[in-house]
């Protein structure tokens, strides 16, 4: 009995622990078939969705840089291919070999192996590494003639942004480069992220880089468990840069800057009266714009920067310099507002005494007695200090400020300067002291604290021959090219509120610059009728003439170290009869205006022989002898 209550207890409890067994187990199986309808049937979908990425990977794809185009559908920046040699590691047993060999077929410098190297520890096995870019015909053909002795080495084909007219352009284009770390952090567009990308830093690229850049495109790739792409499942080329239409004329402009090279340093402007168009806008010594858009040199870069010349500087809109007597017109007109009366004459002796001090005139001996136009024809400081004195400095200014001086214009580019135009309030604002009465007299003549760029004066040039407030623009929009479509209206620009009697004298005074055999200019004057021009010379010291120095004799321009050279302006607008075209010429430490003058004649004459609505296929001539061109 006690044998069977043993045996029936065992039973039990091995029956129990069955249960139990059996009932963890079943448990257990509940709870993996559970989990696994929740990951299969209800969570099916997002787990599909992960497990598509990770085997598909999307990648951005660059679009074409959007041309930039003259106003008659000239390229002026386009896309070119590029040749580059990529090299994939995984392909190629002895890199360093691969290297040697390929550096036997093209030429390689220690900067490109030292890149490849760094790049191949830092990248995966199978990622291709540019080697070399922007190969030449001839290179592309030995690469693939060798391709046999070159392991992992292959042919890419890219874009590379392309400017065909040069240096004429880069001040007024700019350039594109790499994507700096700064930029990729502050733009935060995605396509700044891709290898090689690069954007505008300067010029209309940099201006409208984000219209030119356009949209980034897709392609959607399998690719295996190390990353190692598969196949191309799609792809979305995305959306192009749009096309950019400038108002230039590139065939004017290369004549500008052709003209310009004669001197160190200058700078040019050419403007469209009737619509505010800048036709040309160039400025010298320049640069090459490739060189960035392929990447430059550290030892090239530091040339650049450190050339006294200032090639990277943009003189017509960035440069600032004393307008001289290209100033006179304003001063003219303010005191006409004040009540001084065009006839009213004044005897210049050759200097002006205003207390204990002496204000010289340019003519040593003076110019006699003079009006309005005379004291203009002539170009007399004497005069313009009795005119100031009438008008005051409060006059002058406001005036100054009405034709464009003393703030930006707004061109569309970067790094446009405002100049200087002082007053009593800017004075005690800047410097802390009060205004002086012989500052006004110094005002008058366009020297002490006056400043103005080239555009600036083109601008006053296109507001003194029309009366409106001429403002000027580059961008003529992404509408597609201007001359296939009809043309658009001129912009109406509001009047400057100047009497027109008063801006007649002015022109009459101007044209007697030009066109008078007395007059500042007439050496350099267009003696074609109907073509003639009417100017204004400038001269701006950039030192101070010391008693000493007037007793002995002044020093002649040609006898200075060439910084210390006046600069020469020239600002003018023809035809003198109906004018259309404005034109001003800065030539820096040109030794006076004869540097200028003869430059803005030739800029004209170009000018309209390009227009053919004054006489198509008529080539104006040509006038001076080759002297004269400095």
């Amino acid at each position: 009995m006690a044998q069977s209550y043993e045996e029936n207890e065992r039973y039990k409890l091995f029956t129990r622990r069955t249960l139990l067994l059996a009932g963890g187990q079943a448990a257990m199986l509940s709870a993996l078939v559970g989990r696994m309808y929740y990951l299969q049937v209800l969570e099916a979908d997002r787990y599909r969705t992960l497990a598509e990425e990770n085997r598909i990977n999307i990648k951005l794809l660059a679009p074409p840089r959007g041309r930039i185009l003259d106003r008659f559908g000239v390229p002026l920046a386009a896309n070119d291919q590029d040749f580059r040699v990529m090299l994939v590691r995984e392909r190629t047993e002895d890199l360093d070999e691969t290297l040697a060999a390929l550096g036997r077929v093209i030429h390689l410098s220690d900067g490109d192996r030292e890149r490849v190297l760094r790049e191949a520890k830092r990248k995966r096995a199978f990622v291709p590494i540019t080697v070399k870019a922007n190969l030449s015909w001839e290179e592309v053909a030995r690469v693939e003639v060798n391709s046999p002795e070159l392991p992992g080495i292959s042919i890419e084909v890219g874009e590379i942004r392309d400017y065909p007219y040069g240096r004429s352009l880069s001040h007024v284009l700019g350039y594109v480069a790499a994507v700096s770390e700064k930029e990729l952090q502050t733009i935060g567009d995605p396509l700044l992220e891709l290898p090689g990308f690069r954007i505008g830093k300067n010029g209309i690229e940099r201006e409208y880089d984000q219209i030119l850049r356009g949209a980034a495109g897709t392609s959607q790739v399998e690719i295996n468990a190390y990353g190692r792409v598969i196949r191309e499942l799609s792809r979305n080329e995305g959306d192009p840069g749009q096309e950019l239409v400038l108002t230039l004329d590139a065939g004017l402009q290369s004549f500008v800057h052709q003209r310009l090279l004669s001197e160190d340093s200058a700078a040019a402007v050419v403007l469209d009266i009737e619509t505010g168009d800048v036709l040309a806008l160039s400025s010298v010594p320049s640069y090459d714009p490739e060189a960035f858009s392929i990447g430059i040199s550290s030892k090239d870069w530091n040339a650049l920067i450190n050339d006294p010349l200032h090639p990277l500087t943009n003189k017509s809109i960035n440069g600032t310099f004393a307008p001289g007597s290209t100033f006179k017109m304003l001063v003219a007109l303010a005191a006409m507002e004040a009540g001084v009366k065009p006839d009213h004459e004044v005897y210049c002796p050759g200097f002006m005494t205003l207390g204990r001090s002496r204000f010289h005139c340019w003519k040593k001996h003076g110019h006699g007695k003079l009006d309005m136009i005379g004291g203009i024809q002539h170009s007399c400081d004497v005069y313009f200090y009795d005119l100031a004195r009438r008008a005051g400095i409060d006059n002058i200014s406001e005036m100054a400020f009405r034709f464009g001086l003393g703030n930006e214009v707004g061109i569309d580019l970067p790094n446009e300067r405002s100049g200087t135009i002082p007053t009593r309030d800017w004075k005690l604002a800047n410097i802390g002291e009060p205004w002086q009465g012989g500052e006004t007299l110094v005002t008058a003549i366009g020297q002490g604290y006056v400043l103005a760029t080239p555009l600036q004066l083109a601008v006053m040039a296109a507001r003194l021959a029309s009366g409106l407030k001429v403002v000027p623009r580059l961008s003529r929009g992404v509408h597609g090219v201007p001359s296939q479509e009809p043309e658009a209206p001129p912009p109406a620009f509001e009047p400057l509120g100047v009497d027109p009697e008063r801006l007649k004298v002015i022109h009459k005074a101007m044209d007697m610059v030009s066109n008078h055999p007395r007059g500042t200019a007439y050496r350099y004057r267009i003696e074609e009728e109907g073509h003639e021009l009417a100017g204004k010379t400038g001269t701006s010291q950039v030192r101070r003439i010391t008693l000493a120095e007037r007793a002995a004799g002044v020093s002649k321009n040609e006898d200075l170290p060439w910084r210390y050279r006046d600069h020469g302006l020239f600002v003018c607008f023809a035809p003198v009869e109906k004018p259309r075209y404005a034109c001003a010429i800065v030539v820096e430490h040109g030794g006076g205006s004869k540097a200028a003058a003869p430059i803005a004649r030739d800029i004209m004459i170009e000018t309209q022989r390009r227009d053919p609505s004054i006489r198509p296929g008529v080539p104006l001539a040509a006038i001076g002898k080759p002297s004269d061109r400095g």
